[in-house]
């Protein structure tokens, strides 16, 4: 299933960078620097932006069965020990169960001795929680990014080639339509291209803050179970309220 993904990963990147980089053909060959430039940076953002967005999905859908796998095992477990080793290395829910009860076991020394047990355990698992939201949030600053600039970037390059494109018109002296259309018509597909990359980001974006509200509400289920089942000590009634 891995390399699967890992293919279609790959052939998507590659397919999008393609109809990207070829689109503007005749601009790439008749384009400065600048112009050249500013496609190349539309590209690694389209191809940030796609890779961003496929692997965010395929751990979304791995958060989804590790939420999945909490609930039917963990909860089942005779102690919160083993409610935690039933749990795959690397789930979230294995990482917040473990915290809290290393913060059950390791509640001494004359600092930490002053905090009581109920806030101790408390804080380790918000931490936990913090942590695993933080990283559900990696790569979404990126995407808001390519979604607000990207249409800016594409118009500089339409504005630098028209600019090029009527400067070359001019020094030439004919200024009749056929020669006119080429050029600028060449120069506004770079505002094309600019939506294109902005427009899968804002909607990728949006999609993925939508699950990961979602995903976040399982966690935060799961940790304010596990809290008083901590503190209590007594996994079995917990178990037969779930």
């Amino acid at each position: 299933m891995k390399t699967r993904f890992s293919a279609f990963l790959a052939a998507t990147l590659l397919a999008l960078t393609a109809a990207v980089a070829v689109a503007p053909v005749s601009a790439q060959e008749t384009g400065d620097f600048v112009a050249k430039g500013t496609l190349i940076i539309m590209v690694i953002m389209s191809m940030g932006s796609w890779y961003i967005l496929i692997t965010k999905i395929i751990d979304q859908v791995k958060l989804s069965g590790q939420a999945s796998d909490a609930r039917s095992k963990f909860w089942k477990a005779a102690s919160v020990q083993a409610g935690a080793a039933s749990l795959k290395e690397g789930s979230p829910f294995r990482f917040i169960a473990d915290s809290g009860i290393k913060a059950t076991e390791h509640h001494e020394g004359a600092l930490l001795e002053q905090i009581d047990l109920n806030t101790w355990v408390s804080m380790s698992i918000q931490r936990a929680v913090d942590k695993v939201q933080s990283r559900l949030q990696d790569g979404l600053a990126f995407l808001a990014t390519v979604g607000s600039t990207a249409p800016f970037v594409g118009l500089f390059g339409t504005v630098w080639g028209i600019y090029h494109a009527l400067t070359a018109i001019g020094m030439s002296g004919q200024a009749s339509i056929d020669k006119v259309a080429g050029p600028v018509g060449e120069a506004l597909i770079m505002t094309a291209i600019g939506l294109a990359v902005a427009v899968p980001a804002v909607l990728g974006y949006n999609f993925l803050v939508r699950r990961n509200k979602s995903a976040m509400e399982d966690v935060r289920a799961f940790s304010a179970d596990l809290h008083s089942v901590v503190l209590s000590g007594n996994m079995g009634k917990t178990a037969v309220k779930k």
